[in-house]
């Protein structure tokens, strides 16, 4: 089928089984490991972190999408590591998670040094490792809008996906137009692009989901567990029915092969206290048997975990 870059090595597609496509494992702003009140002794983050991974291999889980970008947390040492001790295929990324948290370093580098560093981490490596991002984050800095400096990280990686076939993945699905209108221009197919977060409490849009999917785009619940019934949620969260129903719509109206799922949490939050209870493993624990109940069947929740995440994560050949 394929092969997908991994921070091990490149993978057989077929290889990756079970997938979750927008996990961490740790995400933190820049300077979050200065932060006190939350810091963990690695040895502690270590054995957390283990512990949660393992578990995902328990559930069946095969392969797990390190959504962190540069600067926010992403070690690709440990990320080898923590692959070797648990068997668990990590797929890392390279890009930034929005504008408004990239380090001040990269704030003014040019479109064309932007894609030359994706490319490099795709292609080569990162950070002189023999790692390669198996995708491209980009996303929306707070406000609403893309700034100016999301919209050149998108063209950015826009041009970079283009030339290595890597898939881009999306902080938010908050000002999808112009999204869509860089990659367009950029001659970057929708297909190769997850519009995530499109469960979060504050954004959803269901007409604009189905303006995505119908355009070829993937759409992402990938917030899952985020749930307003548990202790101290975040403000993002959403009460955890509205979430399957909204889920439910979506593929009531034929999207079921667009439709992405993941927690996107954090095995060690870094920089906060993460949410008590919440891990990759709740996609098994809890969605799960939500949607069964729902009326989802096993082939259905094949696709979603197996047979979508690998027609996305497969490198398609350069143009």
């Amino acid at each position: 089928m394929g092969k997908v870059n991994t921070v091990l090595v490149p993978i057989a597609t077929e290889d990756l089984g079970i997938t979750s496509l927008h996990e961490h494992i740790g995400f933190g702003l820049p300077g979050c490991d200065l932060d006190t009140q939350w810091w963990k002794k690695p040895d502690e983050a270590f054995e957390v972190t283990i512990a949660k991974l393992r578990r995902f291999r328990e559930h069946g889980g095969k392969t797990f999408v390190d959504c962190t970008g540069i600067g926010n947390g992403r070690d690709l040492e440990y990320f080898q590591v923590l692959s070797r001790r648990t068997g668990v295929h990590i797929v890392a990324v390279t890009g930034f998670v929005a504008g408004d948290s990239a380090l001040a370093y990269f704030r003014e580098k040019s479109v064309d040094y932007l894609t030359d560093l994706f490319v490099q981490e795709v292609t080569v490596g990162i950070a002189g490792t023999s790692a390669k991002a198996g995708a491209i984050k980009v996303g929306v800095s707070r406000g609403g809008k893309l700034s100016e400096l999301d919209k050149k990280i998108y063209r950015a990686a826009a041009r970079a996906a283009v030339k290595t076939g890597a898939p881009i993945i999306t902080h938010l699905t908050t000002d999808p137009d112009t999204a869509i209108e860089i990659f367009e221009s950029e001659n970057l197919p929708l297909n190769r692009v997850l519009m995530g977060h499109a469960d979060v409490g504050q954004d959803v849009d269901e007409v604009r989901d189905s303006v995505i999917a119908n355009l070829g785009g993937y759409v992402g619940f990938d917030t899952i567990g985020y749930d307003l019934d548990m202790e101290n949620p975040p403000y993002w969260g959403r009460y955890r029915k509205d979430r399957v129903d909204h889920f439910m719509r979506f593929l009531e109206k034929g999207f079921l092969e667009k439709a992405v799922i993941a927690a996107d949490a954090n095995c060690c939050a870094l920089g906060w206290p993460g949410l008590k209870g919440h891990s990759v493993n709740y996609l098994f624990e809890e969605f799960l048997p939500d949607i069964r109940k729902a009326g989802v069947t096993e082939e259905q929740i094949e696709q979603l975990l197996v047979h979508t995440p690998a027609t996305f994560l497969t490198m398609q050949e350069p143009r």
